[in-house]
């Protein structure tokens, strides 16, 4: 929604044929922009005249790296690209990101965002050139102009610069410095005028108790997370001021009002993220809505300077996500669209939040859904659908995989194993080091928990990214529990995983470091033990290998290399290769391409009779 409230900016389409248009409210007219197969990733307003499109694009650079990179589009309100965000600036170019960090309405309008500059220093993590000892270049604060993309720098950091917050007058207060060797954070805050950067506060990148969570503009303080609390820190100085009470095992997080710079609520994890609302004002709109729509979880997307009118998104893992325009001055709300229309009246499957006790005792929540119209005292076949990340976890809201499995007549669990975010920092930490592990057998201990509703002779295990790893990693460590394994996008081989990181990023980096401190040890042995494709000789399960061969996140090769290892060891599998599609599954066509595929192996490895 534009700051004045009068347009409203829509992402629609297939992925493959996407379109912006340009909704002005009260008229008919909608001029639209097509984009073709371009990733179109999100849409914001910068002023009220010109729409920022960030884009995703692919390249290949040599036989053995390909990267995708990202660019801002800035659209008119007649639906016409203007211009590309820092055009003008060759040493941007190199940045394989380039995040908007804040806009300005004007008149006129300005868009905040990173670029690079020369200088004698290494480049940052956002660059192609990431390995310490690359001279040359430093991370810059540029101020661009949405109609014609031409940037001036405005403010020069270093190379281990990320990030810079602004106040409402589009001064530079806060600086965030990460730092690839010792892999420590660095907050840094400046009063107004030319004054040097100090240092306000710091912590190591690995500890997620301790976080940065973002810039208040009308209190000029920083919010930190600090273990299970959340703290205001003033730039001023004085004594941290903690917001709300302290949640254990909750894993707090804000949500932010970006048009006036400020949070505007805390989240808190469980079934249901709940918001505990800093802004009387919006909770107070918050509320009355949540009223209306029930069992749907509602989420401000939008909405305009004077808050009379919001963008609003609703969901539920048995109601697909829909918009809407609500006009508080009216009291008047309007449908905007429904991201899967062709679902509207179909029958879909019901989604029950269960706990169960772990082997070592451990408590661990999931979501369990049954197919629809399931007769009485009937068990069906099981899909166990571990999450990505492996740090994310499963959400209250309609997840297309776990629908689509359940319309075909299976069980879904979707287990928030030890390791996933959102149960609090001790949760998310008993991962560490159990790839393969405890995180394996926290899937197991979900089958036996279920076993009144579902059929526990019959599971398949199915996945993506992590979640394909944890499929490849049941099959052929617990060959027994599951009858068949599908892998998205997968990983296979862990030390192979380790070295394409390392390709990418170097070995001194905070991404290689993640990755070790996860894992538990850089320990080839160990690496080896949990590494599917090692163990092939273990299974005897059908597999499904699917993997798009743009993928950047897990490259293509980890699916080839169990592919090469399943064929070696003449075990049963297939290999589905999506072209033109990246690590997220964001093409409609392959999306539909991957489901088929999934359809077919389990209708022949585990039939649903329902």
């Amino acid at each position: 929604m534009s700051p004045d409230g009068r347009r409203v900016a829509i992402l629609g389409g297939t992925s493959d044929k996407r379109y912006v248009s340009i909704a002005t409210i009260d008229d008919p007219n909608m001029p639209v922009l097509l984009l073709g197969e371009a990733e179109a990733i999100s849409l914001r307003w910068a002023g009220n005249d010109h729409v920022l499109a960030r884009m995703g694009y692919w390249k290949k650079d040599g036989p053995r790296l390909s990267y995708r990179y990202e660019r801002n589009l800035a659209i008119t309100t007649e639906a016409r690209v203007a211009a590309r965000m820092l055009e003008n600036d060759d040493f941007s170019q190199y940045l394989v990101r380039q995040p908007v960090f804040s806009t300005l309405a004007g008149p006129p309008a300005s868009v905040f965002l990173l670029g690079l500059a020369p200088l004698e220093a290494s480049g940052g993590m956002d660059t192609r050139i990431q390995r310490k000892g690359t001279k040359g270049w430093a991370a810059a604060l540029m101020k661009a102009d949405p109609a014609t993309g031409k940037a001036v720098r405005i403010e020069l950091g270093d190379s281990d610069t990320v990030s810079w917050a602004l106040n409402a007058a589009g001064e530079p207060r806060v600086r965030l410095d990460i730092d690839e060797l010792t892999h420590r954070f660095s907050v840094f805050s400046r009063g107004a005028g030319p004054r040097k950067w100090s240092l306000l506060w710091d912590g190591s990148d690995y500890d997620s108790r301790r976080q940065y969570l973002g810039y208040s503009s009308p209190e000029d303080a920083i919010y930190i997370a600090d273990g299970d609390r959340i703290l205001r820190k003033p730039l001023a100085g004085g004594p941290d001021v903690p917001v709300g009470e302290p949640l254990a095992g909750a894993s707090p997080d804000l949500f932010w009002d970006y048009r006036r710079l400020t949070p505007m609520a805390m989240s808190t994890g469980g079934e249901r993220r709940t918001l505990h609302w800093l802004d009387s004002e919006l909770g107070a709109v918050h509320a009355s809505l949540t009223k209306v729509f029930k069992d749907r979880d509602v989420w401000f997307a939008e909405w305009s300077e004077d808050r009379t009118r919001f963008v609003i998104w609703t969901t539920a893992p048995s109601s697909p996500p829909a918009w809407y325009l609500f006009d508080k001055s009216r009291k008047e709300l309007s449908p905007l669209g429904d991201e899967y229309p062709e679902l509207k009246d179909a029958a879909l499957g019901q989604t029950s939040w269960i706990t169960y006790k772990a082997r070592d005792g451990l408590e661990i929540p999931a979501y369990l859904t049954l197919p629809p119209g399931l007769a009485a005292g009937v068990k069906p076949p099981l899909v166990v659908l571990p999450h990505g990340g492996p740090t994310m976890r499963d959400d209250y809201v309609f997840d297309y995989v776990a629908q689509f499995l359940a319309t075909r007549g299976y069980a879904v669990l979707q287990p928030q194993f030890r390791g996933s975010w959102g149960f609090g920092d001790a949760f998310e930490k008993a991962g560490w080091g159990e790839w393969g592990g405890k995180m394996q057998t926290d899937l197991l201990d979900g089958i036996a928990a279920v076993a009144d509703k579902a059929d526990a002779g019959k599971v398949c295990i199915v996945g993506a990214s992590f979640g394909g790893y944890a499929a490849l990693a049941g099959a052929t460590m617990h060959p027994d529990a599951y009858k068949c394994a599908a892998s998205v996008a997968g990983i296979s081989d862990l030390g192979l995983m380790l070295e394409q990181q390392w390709r990418t990023s170097g070995d001194d980096s905070a991404k290689v470091g993640e990755l070790r401190t996860m894992l538990g040890a850089a320990d080839k042995g160990k690496l080896n033990a949990t590494s599917p494709a090692l163990l092939v000789s273990k299974t005897t399960a059908p597999v499904l290998l699917v993997h798009g061969d743009q993928d950047t996140v897990v490259p293509p090769q980890q699916s080839q290399v169990m592919a090469n290892a399943l064929k070696a060891a003449g075990r049963p599998y297939e290999y589905v290769v999506l072209p033109g599609e990246n690590h997220d599954m964001t093409r409609s066509a392959t999306r539909t391409q991957m489901l088929q595929a999934l359809e077919s192996f389990l209708a022949k490895n585990l039939p649903a009779t329902n």
